[in-house]
């Protein structure tokens, strides 16, 4: 296919992953247009055209993506009509909507991992919350909302009975808890000519309260047989959806070596984030490439990387502040990136730090620095 930047691509979301999605975009001279309902998002002032408007109303997103030649997404909550519309008029919709469809519901997401033999944790689908205490014997488990979770909202753990009081009354999915000794993810990229290729696998810690990624480590400190079998379920998983563009999955390795999907997410990923200036090609380029099928990068690590995610300080509130900025930019192999949000909340997004070193041990003790020393507060 031949090169051809006149393409205008409009962005669905104007939140960070968009930014930087953006940020790639510019490199190839691309035009972009963004959608979100907040009107000072992450996107409003680095993109061509900014619209401020709801990205569940049918008319509002067919309106914005009438001058558009290629459609894409950075958050699954979109309206799937709309691109339905789109991609009748003839307009490149990537991910597409029948993909979207499925991930967007994690009860229809779970069941197309068991009907297409991709490995997944049990699971049970629950209508209500009186329908959870007819599953007694599959506790502990996590209980998760079939639509509407995100970043970690819309999601419980269920140990014993007593827990079954916090239990969601909508429908939702009940997967029995996973003994794990690491959560893993590989982003893979595919493009509509059918090229795949898959990023580094990378290892994932979770911060205990806001229920997200707090940093990761890339690679992950695993097997040469862990990597290539999570690879390959990764690009099981793209091939079975047919996805155009990115497909983050998330992983559990269990602690008698199984690997299980936990979920995926078909859009740029907090779990690529380090791929900015770790890796010969990002995530977000690598985005770009896919959906307007150019040839996939090279996804070569040029260090051992690790990201940490700057998340606004509980118990502050208001205009942000960055404490320790200074003290981390002293550091060699230390790049922060931060989103363009002015408000700052407990476990907000504002940022992230990718660090590289190629000795693991530094990189490591970089990480505790980083986290340390950089706090997120406000005024």
């Amino acid at each position: 296919m031949q090169f051809d930047n006149s393409k205008k691509l409009g962005i669905l979301g104007g939140g960070q992953l968009g930014r930087m999605i953006i940020q790639a975009a510019i490199d190839f001279d691309f035009t972009i247009k963004s959608l979100d309902p907040d009107p000072d998002a992450p996107c409003k002032h680095i993109a061509h055209e900014f619209v401020n408007g709801s990205l569940n109303d049918y008319d509002t997103v067919v309106a914005f993506g009438n001058d558009c030649d290629i459609i894409t997404i950075e958050i699954e909550n979109v309206n799937i009509e709309a691109l339905e519309t789109f991609e009748k008029q003839g307009k490149l919709v990537y991910p597409q909507p029948s993909v979207l469809q499925l991930i967007q519901d994690k009860r229809i997401q779970k069941q197309f991992y068991k009907d297409n033999n991709l490995p997944t944790a049990d699971f049970v689908l629950t209508e209500n919350q009186a329908d959870v205490k007819n599953y007694l014997d599959f506790l502990p488990a996590i209980h998760k909302l079939g639509t509407g979770g995100y970043d970690g909202k819309g999601v419980q753990v269920l140990r014993t009975e007593a827990d079954l009081l916090k239990a969601f009354n909508e429908p939702s999915v009940l997967e029995k808890m996973v003994d794990f000794e690491k959560e893993l993810a590989v982003i893979v990229a595919r493009n509509p000519s059918g090229e795949i290729k898959t990023f580094p696998v990378v290892e994932m810690v979770f911060h205990p309260e806001a229920n997200l990624v707090e940093y990761l480590f890339a690679p992950a400190e695993i097997s040469l047989e862990i990597e290539i079998e999570a690879e390959n379920i990764a690009i099981k998983t793209a091939e079975a959806f047919g996805i155009v563009g990115l497909l983050a999955v998330e992983m559990f390795l269990t602690k008698d070596g199984q690997i299980l999907i936990n979920e995926v997410a078909p859009r740029p990923h907090n779990s690529g984030h380090q791929s900015i200036r770790a890796n010969d090609v990002s995530q977000y380029e690598q985005h770009i490439r896919a959906i307007f099928d150019l040839p996939l990068g090279s996804t070569k690590a040029h260090s051992n990387a690790a990201m940490v995610n700057l998340l606004g300080e509980d118990g502050y509130s208001g205009q942000a502040v960055y404490e320790g900025m200074n003290e981390v930019l002293a550091i060699e192999g230390v790049h922060p990136f931060l989103y363009g949000k002015k408000i700052t909340k407990p476990f907000r997004k504002m940022g992230h730090v990718t660090i590289i070193d190629q000795n693991f041990d530094k990189l490591k003790e970089k990480v505790i620095f980083v986290k340390k020393k950089l706090k997120v507060i406000a005024k």
